[in-house]
């Protein structure tokens, strides 16, 4: 493919991280000690694929651990943030999204390098939720983020689906947009947002 020659690559701490301009990405973080620091996983080897739906996993079932985000205000506030890079700061073109307790995913499409986008939106989140929770210490958001490039537009109807299923995966709501803070609560009108947030995107 034509945009494969203008893949950027760089890494931090474990991850490789990989994304293109004008491309899409499926991004995802969460709370620091929001995952137990000895868990397990399956024995045989895992593609990256397979360890971040065993990681997903686990933070669904969480029973333990932090869950911030499982308060309406703090929840509503990574929303806005979201929304406020992509409209306003124009970090990025907005496609999916959604913050369960413990966790955010995030597709879009980057308009500026990606150390970039996340540090912004990671960083302001955390500024404020830690003043909403007068938290002090720790860091609020895991250091590392997962990313992953999308290849093909069917990949990209997946993932979006992926994301916007995640709170009925984690049985928090029976149908996706009941979920409020998600882009599927929002082209649906389950939320006091704008509408809009899932625009469609085709591979050259």
């Amino acid at each position: 493919m034509v945009f494969a020659r203008r893949l950027m690559v760089f890494a931090r701490r474990r991850l490789p991280h990989v994304y293109a301009p004008d491309h899409p990405i499926f991004l995802t973080w969460r709370l620091r000690d929001s995952l137990p620091l000895h868990r397990v996983f399956p024995k045989e080897a895992l593609t990256s694929g397979q360890a971040f739906v065993a990681m997903d996993r686990l933070l669904d079932e969480a029973r333990t651990g932090t869950f911030y985000l499982r308060q309406q205000a703090v929840a509503e506030m990574v929303v806005d943030a979201i929304r406020y890079n992509a409209d306003i700061l124009g970090h990025y073109r907005l496609h999916a999204f959604v913050v369960m307790p413990n966790h955010v995913h995030l597709l879009a499409t980057p308009a500026v390098a990606l150390p970039k986008l996340t540090k912004s939106l990671k960083g302001i989140t955390a500024k404020r939720a830690k003043t909403m929770l007068a938290l002090t210490g720790n860091p609020f958001w895991q250091e590392e983020s997962y990313d992953h490039l999308v290849r093909s537009q069917s990949e990209f109807e997946k993932i979006r689906n992926y994301i916007e299923e995640n709170p009925v995966r984690a049985g928090l709501v029976t149908e996706a947009c009941e979920f409020r803070w998600s882009s599927a609560a929002r082209a649906t009108g389950g939320s006091p947002a704008d509408p809009g947030v899932r625009p469609t995107w085709s591979i050259d």
